[in-house]
């Protein structure tokens, strides 16, 4: 399992809490240096949608107008740039062979997760 957080995140501390207190094992990863690769990326838009993938309270999201940006965006282009940006990314996200959460929700974690 690997889980691409941000160690200034309080939501990515929440989530790999959680996920120590289910006695999961898991690789922590830095989002900010070490973006999703495209595949992982094209899994979470399958299973969550373009749109909840991006990072909407970050500072980058907001200075490069990405919001604007993004109607005109392919799936494809927005892919890239995410994967090019980490800071993008809404954090944390965790994948484990076809399972995968975007963000921390306790409901989530325990229905995806387990225990």
């Amino acid at each position: 399992m690997k889980v691409y957080s941000y160690s200034k995140c309080g939501t990515c501390r929440n989530a790999i809490k959680d996920l120590e207190e289910k006695k999961i094992k898991f690789e922590v990863i830095d989002i900010t240096e070490n973006p999703p690769s495209k595949k992982v990326l094209k899994s979470a838009v399958k299973a969550k949608g373009l749109q909840k993938l991006f990072n909407t309270s970050g500072v980058q999201y907001r200075e490069l107008k990405i919001k604007d940006k993004l109607k005109s965006m392919t799936e494809a282009q927005a892919i890239d740039l995410l994967a090019s940006n980490g800071r993008l990314i809404k954090r944390p996200i965790v994948v484990d062979k076809d399972k995968i959460t975007i963000g921390f929700n306790a409901d989530e974690y325990k229905q995806v997760w387990g225990k």
